[in-house]
């Protein structure tokens, strides 16, 4: 595979002679300072005590031509901790490379894939930088049209492997074979759509499991003794009906009997064979001055994965989508509830309101549990927005959480409870100096007795539109729990000595597509999570620079 990036090269340039295409492309930089801060704990791994700096880049290029599309995107890792957060990695190579040839009524795809059936409950192939997500088929894929309204896909392939950078990937094999239609029947508006996957383990893999299956009962003649299979075969039905003011969305997914890794409420985790399912739909409401949003979603052993070898991040299939909102606030975001894909019961409501049009208010309401009823997560959440005053915006709200630790994030304080209840009041205030010029305040302050204590967060931002934005902010723990590292703590748990600040300050200037900016941040240990999918993060200590660019 080290050769196919080289082929595609010497292709773009045989096709570049014979004809004129257009030729495109984008670049994203990440450069890390790291400064040493035994206070809050940024410090004691390589990063912090040698290296001192890391970065990754990312640059994409796409040349379109007769029909073809060349694509191509170069991979570079310096002393990165994006992969793991506490240590430095380097690496180089061609992340993702394609072929894609469009037709009359068919479109081929040979290289790195990214595409999904459905929300992605079944099979999703994607990116997210942020996490280092790389869940890129590489294989190749067919999409032909059998009528104006009616598409098949299919593809096969391998998923890629973030262990390394040259096309690294995992052994065993995907199929995947997705039908969507797209029909008016009178005023109704239906989007249906059909898909499956099958998933078949290579013989290391296979060996792998059984051998893991094997030692479990050894150890503990409770635990339960199978046969794992090769094959694991999933499929999935959805659709989406749109009549006026009035949208339905409704999946149902199923997967084959296969070995599956279960987590209890201690955190042991041990290999059962079962099936899996999941049901999810969402509802949206609209007229004026009043939307409507509901979604409901019951998850049973749906875990879609590579091979069961693989957990955390690793060799996932699929995504399922967040029935909780996902909160921007600095301090709402540090709990945020991932899908789970072992045991969930979720429904949410999201009502906005708005009687005039200076003046709108936001209701929601999240309630999440395992299938056991144990709890997960709740939200009660309101918002009331202002713009009645010429150059003023006000924004009020609050939140009240109830989050578990032990299920998201996989821990819980020895001296108290996994749940952490937390109330969240927050304010914002937005001045327009003119058209382009605005100064915008944010404060915001978590009540809680659990995990580090209650916070105070607060932001003051200028913006110079559309080229400067401008801001300097404090995240301020008001008293820290004794489970981190505080011996001298009171009966409540909290130590009586002076609480960490951590400051950040931001500056990012953009001119056309290129976008350049700077921060120095001191941030606190947590939860990262984007799009619902999460993983821990050590504090950070340090400057940030970041370029995106495209043309």
């Amino acid at each position: 595979m080290k050769k196919s990036p080289i082929f595609f090269l010497l292709l773009c340039i045989s096709f570049g002679s014979f004809g004129q295409g257009t030729f495109s492309g984008d670049l994203m930089m990440n450069v890390n300072f790291f400064m040493r801060d035994t206070n809050i704990k940024a410090s004691g791994n390589p990063l912090y005590d040698n290296y001192l700096s890391g970065n990754e880049g990312w640059l994409s290029l796409r040349y379109n031509i007769k029909g073809f599309t060349f694509f191509v995107r170069a991979d570079a890792f310096d002393n990165s901790n994006l992969k793991n957060p506490t240590s430095a990695t380097s690496d180089y190579g061609i992340g993702a490379w394609s072929v894609t040839k469009d037709m009359k009524d068919l479109s081929i795809t040979v290289g790195t894939i990214y595409d999904q059936i459905g929300s992605g409950i079944l099979f999703r192939a994607y990116e997210d930088r942020g996490l280092l997500i790389d869940n890129a088929l590489i294989g190749i894929e067919l999409k032909y049209k059998l009528a104006s309204n009616i598409q098949v896909k299919g593809f096969t392939g391998q998923q890629k492997n973030n262990i390394g950078v040259n096309n690294v990937r995992y052994a065993p094999i995907i199929k995947g074979l997705n039908l969507e239609g797209d029909f008016n029947i009178g005023k109704v508006h239906l989007l249906p759509g059909v898909g499956v996957i099958n998933r078949t383990l290579d013989n290391n893999s296979y060996q792998t499991l059984a051998s893991t299956v094997r030692t479990q009962y050894l150890a503990d003649s409770t635990s339960p003794r199978f046969t794992p299979v090769h094959n694991m075969y999933a499929g999935t039905v959805y659709n989406t009906l749109t009549y006026k003011n009035f949208s339905w969305y409704v999946e149902g997914s199923y997967k084959s009997t296969e070995a599956i890794n279960e987590t209890d409420t201690g955190g042991s985790t041990k290999i059962f064979e079962k099936p899996g399912n999941v049901e999810y739909t969402s509802l949206n409401f609209g007229v004026k001055g009043i939307a409507l949003s509901l979604a409901g979603k019951r998850t049973e052993d749906f875990i879609m994965r590579t091979s069961t070898n693989e957990t955390l991040l690793n060799g996932m299939l699929n995504w399922q989508p967040v029935v909780a909102v996902l909160r921007p606030e600095r301090l709402m975001s540090r709990y945020t509830p991932a899908s789970q894909d072992q045991s969930e019961q979720a429904f949410s409501a999201n009502l906005l309101l708005s009687p005039n049009d200076v003046t709108s208010f936001t209701l929601s309401y999240t309630n999440i549990n395992t299938l056991k009823n144990e709890k997960l997560y709740r939200e009660g959440f309101v918002e009331g927005v202002y713009q009645g005053l010429k150059s003023w915006i006000f924004q009020v709200g609050a939140q009240y959480m109830e989050y578990n630790t032990l299920r998201y994030q996989i821990a819980a304080r020895a001296d108290s409870s996994p749940i952490v209840y937390a109330l969240t009041p927050f304010a914002e205030v937005t001045y327009k100096l003119n058209e382009k010029k605005s100064i915008r305040a944010e404060v915001q302050y978590m009540n809680t007795l659990q995990d580090y204590g209650s916070w105070v967060f607060a932001l003051l931002e200028y913006d110079v539109a559309p080229r400067w934005s401008i801001s300097v902010s404090d995240m301020y723990n008001t008293a820290i729990n004794k489970n981190k590292d505080n011996p001298n703590a009171n009966d409540a748990g909290f130590a009586t000595k002076k609480a960490d600040h951590y400051y950040s300050a931001y500056v990012a200037y953009t001119r056309g597509a290129n976008r350049f900016s700077l921060a120095y941040v001191k941030q606190v240990d947590g939860i990262n999570c984007a799009g619902g999918v999460c993983r821990y993060e050590p504090a950070f200590s340090g400057l940030k620079l970041a370029i995106t660019s495209s043309f």
